[in-house]
């Protein structure tokens, strides 16, 4: 992930005051007083100070406090979380992972299945229409493929690939540890969420390769790793990488490779729950192979 290193002095020229004032002094737009609580056009916020995408107008919706709110992230690895104490209560604070600009809050009081509720300063944000966004925006994908660290890995080799962050998708609990995802009881499955530039790797490029990595024919397991958190999946974002995945995986079916049935799942992406930061890049820390999906 890049990085923006610049001075307050610096961010105070380009920013407006209230800008700086939100983003670099940590305070809060009036209630109802930003632009954007009650704004539904179709595209993406992108951080007012230095242009990452974070928030996608799919995911916005009405929460009747005052300020936007969305129920998913643009991408876990646009986003860092950090503990507020500044009211007396506990907060999760959000900031932009790229320049440090904070944006607001996360909250767990959102709408099912995810339950999250990005509280976000308007000020903090930068809309773009959906058609001038696409022009300049990496894409995303997600995938299980059995124990993430090596999956991770992988996809980290790959040319186009930007960034890649492990964690938790496809289930119901809400922010779900470690170890309660590897009681295989809350639906969760060890996923990579994989930022790629489209225009050096394509979409079906990536899943040719997911297929690659694991032996997709092995029901909610992956080698020594047994139980439905080491599912096969792949968790589509719109409706063309979900026909993609399937055109792909019909046609590995049909060309003889497998003897077995292919029984990865395709399935919408509804959430994703960054994994424990020790997970993190875990085969660069280790520096030798952790775990197999042979």
């Amino acid at each position: 992930m890049r990085k923006i290193n610049k001075s307050l002095e610096e961010w105070k020229k380009e920013l407006s005051p209230e800008q700086f004032r939100v983003m670099f002094q940590k305070g809060t737009e009036p209630a109802f007083s930003g632009k954007y609580n009650d704004f539904w056009e179709e595209g993406i916020y992108f951080c007012a100070a230095c242009g990452t995408p974070l928030f996608k107008s799919a995911d916005k919706y009405d929460h009747q406090t005052g300020w936007p709110s969305f129920k998913e992230s643009f991408s876990e690895t646009n986003l860092e979380y950090h503990d507020d104490l500044s009211l007396g209560t506990h907060r999760i604070e959000v900031r932009c992972a790229v320049c440090g600009a904070h944006l607001g809050h996360l909250f767990y009081d959102g709408p099912a299945p995810s339950g999250k509720h990005y509280c976000i300063n308007s000020v903090a944000l930068n809309f773009k229409p959906a058609e001038e966004a696409r022009k300049e925006l990496p894409q995303v994908a997600t995938f299980a493929a059995g124990c993430f660290w090596g999956v991770e890995y992988e996809f980290s080799k790959i040319k186009g690939v930007l960034e890649t962050t492990v964690g938790y998708s496809g289930g119901k609990t809400v922010n779900p540890t470690y170890h309660q995802v590897l009681t295989g009881k809350t639906g969760h499955a060890e996923s990579v969420q994989v930022i790629f530039d489209p225009n050096l790797i394509s979409y079906e490029q990536l899943v040719r390769k997911f297929f690659e990595l694991h032996d997709p024919t092995q029901y909610n397991r992956q080698g020594p790793d047994v139980g439905p958190n080491y599912r096969s999946a792949i968790f589509y974002h719109d409706e063309e990488q979900k026909q993609i995945a399937e055109k792909v995986k019909a046609e590995l079916q049909q060309s003889g490779k497998y003897k077995k049935k292919i029984v990865t799942e395709i399935a919408p992406f509804h959430s994703f729950y960054r994994a424990e930061e020790y997970h993190q890049k875990y085969y660069q820390k280790k520096l030798w192979p952790v775990c197999s999906n042979e």
